[in-house]
Parts: C-alpha cells; structure tokens; sequence
C-alpha cells in the first residue's frame, strides 16, 4: 500500500514536471507571439533585464500581464472543475454546464451597468461582482436540489444548474441590450471567452483569489476523496457530508468566477482538465487536483495563443478555441457513460 502510493506521488512529481516544462514552452512562444514579432533569444535577454525599451514595453506592460491571467485562470477553472465533478459525483460536472458562468456573466453585467470603469482601481471588485453572481447561482441550486431527509442530492445538480443557467442567461442578455454600444461590445466578446484582462491590475485582481483558494482546496484533498465515496460512507468516517459539501462547493465558485471575470465566459477548460488528470495521475485529490489545475493552465494559454497567431490580424477568443477542442470531448464522455 505504501509502495503503491510512493509511486502515484513519484508519477505525480513527473507528470507536473511535464506539464510546468510544457506551459513554460507555451509562454516564451506567447511572448514572441503578436504584431511585433521578438526573437526568442530576445525575449529571454528581456526578461532578465537586458532587452531595449521597445522590447520591454511590449513583454512587461502587454503581453506578460495577459499571460498570467491565462495561467491563472486556467488553473483556477482546472481545480474548480475538479472539485465539482467530485461534489456531484458526476463526471459531466463543469463550472459551466452547473450555471456557475451564468451567474458570473450576471455579476460582471451588474458591475459594468453601475461602474463604467473596467480598469485602474475599480477593477479589483470585477472578481468579487463576478463570485457573488455565482454565489447567488449556487444557492439557488442548492434551494432546489436540497432534500429535507437526504440533504443535498448531487445527481440533481446538472438539470437544476441548466435550468437556473438558461434563467440567468436570459436575464443578462435583458441588462445587456441596455448597455451602451462600447460596454455592449465587451460585454458581448466577455461571454465568448475573450481574454480581456490585460493590465498588473487586472493580474494583483485575480491572483490573491487563485493564491489563497487553490492551496485550501489542496489542503481538503483527504475531505474530498471521502465525499466521493458517498454520503454514507463519509457519514461513517465521521465528516460533516452537508457542511464540507458546502465549503468546497463555495471554493469552487470562488475559484470559477473569480477566473472568468478576467478571462471571460470559457467554457469545457472544468470538464476536460479533470479527466486528463485523472487518467494521468489516479483518482486520489492530492495527485490529481493539482495536475488538473496545471492542464488547465495549459490549455489556457495555448488556446489563446493559438488565437492570437495563427488566425493574426483578427485574433480569435480563447472561448472559441477551447470550444472547439472541449466539444467533441464532451460528446465523447455522453457517448461513453451511456
């Protein structure tokens, strides 16, 4: 037994090895990625403070803050999905398809109808506008799928999360006819999965989110491995099945939201990351919920840079990208839990 798990730890180890070589790959690519094209070499000069000034105007006040919004997006959508397909108990289970974004796209049309300002100091509150839209998702679900005798049922969650989804998309799509043409425009590029944080206030908006959440949802590995066990089961082991449910159910709208504010309404990044890891690493918390977090980071940034590359000048949304890889994977996994 022990043996058993020095090896998943030692594949693990390697496996997030592979993955951090890979996003770092990623990110020097990003880097020389753009109308001002900067060789590799350059941009490594830059970074350690020997480039021009053009060269690094363009890498620390462009380019590098929008980088690691990806990064830090992906990695709290790859934890919150995690954490939600383990909660429900289903491998289906996505900050999106539950009618997380829906209620972040709530939020974050509340937060630019009232304060018209999307940059400088104003923008530290997007990610709270944008987590208590999801908060308020969630406790609608919750209401609706909580029985008095047997608590909260996970296998009612995904209908209730697309039902209250499709309500809240209706009313944010009412608020946004009321927008002006300009906040309209970015409202509407938001909901696709464009990447709009751009700017060190957009990254110091996001990162304490990511900082403080995804180490705690680490911490609760062993808490998660027996809620995925079942109810009784963890009844038995002594934990607070209903309590914890709704503590890491509240870490994953923090983690979701607080990611798509910055990163817009992305979609299947939740669904596909934790598979990948599971099949990677094992089904224990404390290997995979990492891994899924640094896919996720993964997918993230190479969506967008794909975007912004190959499809130059028009550059495409990361939404649309990770859609048209997520899609065919999510009507695999129909296929195969028929």
């Amino acid at each position: 037994m022990k043996s058993q798990a020095n090896a998943n730890n030692k594949r693990t180890y390697t496996v997030a090895l592979v993955l951090i070589l890979i996003s770092i790959s990623i990110v020097l690519i990003s880097l020389n990625t753009g109308s001002l094209q900067i060789a590799p070499f350059k941009v490594i000069q830059t970074l350690f403070g020997y480039g021009d000034y053009k060269s690094s105007i363009v890498l620390f006040e462009y380019r590098m803050p929008r980088i690691l919004i990806t990064m830090l997006g992906g990695i709290g959508l790859g934890i919150s999905g995690a954490i939600l397909q383990g909660l429900s108990r289903n491998p289906l289970a996505d900050p999106g398809i539950l009618g997380l974004h829906s209620g972040a796209s709530f939020g974050l049309i509340l937060f630019v109808t009232y304060f018209h300002s999307l940059n400088h100091h104003a923008a530290i509150l997007i990610p709270l506008f944008t987590f208590l839209g999801g908060l308020l998702t969630a406790f609608i679900i919750i209401l609706l799928t909580y029985d008095r005798t047997k608590g909260l049922l996970p296998i009612r969650l995904i209908l209730t999360g697309i039902a209250v989804s499709a309500g809240f998309s209706a009313v944010t799509l009412f608020l946004s006819l009321r927008l002006d043409e300009e906040t309209y425009t970015f409202a509407s590029r938001w909901l696709v999965g464009n990447v709009w944080g751009r700017d060190w206030i957009h990254v110091i908006a996001l990162f304490p989110w990511i900082l403080i959440l995804a180490p705690y949802a680490w911490s609760q590995s062993k808490t998660l491995n027996v809620l995925s066990l079942g109810d009784d089961v963890a009844v038995g082991l002594g934990i607070s099945v209903q309590g914890q449910r709704l503590l890491m159910l509240a870490t994953a709208v923090g983690l979701s939201c607080a990611s798509v504010a910055m990163v817009g309404g992305i979609g299947f990044i939740g669904l596909v990351s934790p598979h990948l890891a599971r099949r990677l690493v094992g089904p224990m918390y404390q290997n995979f919920l990492p891994v899924s977090g640094l896919i996720g980071m993964v997918i993230l940034v190479l969506a967008d840079t794909v975007g912004r590359s190959i499809f130059q000048p028009n550059a495409i949304p990361a939404g649309v990208i990770v859609a048209a890889i997520g899609a065919p994977y999510f009507l695999y996994l129909l296929a195969k839990t028929k």
